[in-house]
């Protein structure tokens, strides 16, 4: 499965407005170039993690993002779907019954397909792991690889 390159930028934005803390918000250029990305695109990603509840908008010259919520209270999950969309990544199509398969019985397709099942099986399991990790564990799971890392953010944006 492959996700876009959104889902990474939203989950690293939503990684430095926590580091910012809620003292103002931050413009999409800032953002943007505290990764060196497209600013138009990286709004698109903001703006639906604004939709899903994740972050906050806040209009004007002064205007920009922050957290709708603590990072405690968002998971993987929400990132994914708020960017990816809720859609199953696997979808079905039942070919088996086409081709060879199309003069077979009608009795042979009640089951549901073999493939569709396993496939669907997998995708729970890895939208539970989503689920169940938070962006306040990847958050310290950053820490405790970069000790320092959260000061360098507030740093490079207090610039």
């Amino acid at each position: 499965m492959r996700m876009s390159e959104g889902v990474e930028w939203a989950i690293h934005c939503c990684l430095t407005l926590a580091w910012l803390g809620d003292e103002r918000p931050v413009p999409t250029a800032k953002l943007a170039g505290g990764y060196e990305l497209p600013p138009a695109y990286l709004n698109k990603q903001l703006q639906a993690l604004v939709k899903a509840g994740i972050l906050a908008s806040v209009a004007g010259a002064r205007g920009g993002f922050r957290l709708a919520r603590p990072l405690e209270k968002i998971t993987l999950m929400d990132v994914v779907t708020a960017i990816e969309g809720p859609d199953e990544a696997f979808q079905c199509t039942e070919i088996r019954q086409r081709g060879m398969g199309a003069e077979a019985p009608e009795r042979l397709y009640r089951a549901p397909c073999a493939v569709s099942t396993a496939m669907r099986k997998a995708e729970m399991a890895y939208r539970r792991a989503l689920a169940a990790q938070t962006l306040a564990e990847v958050r310290e799971a950053a820490e405790r690889h970069a000790p320092d890392l959260g000061e360098g953010v507030r740093r490079w944006y207090a610039r």
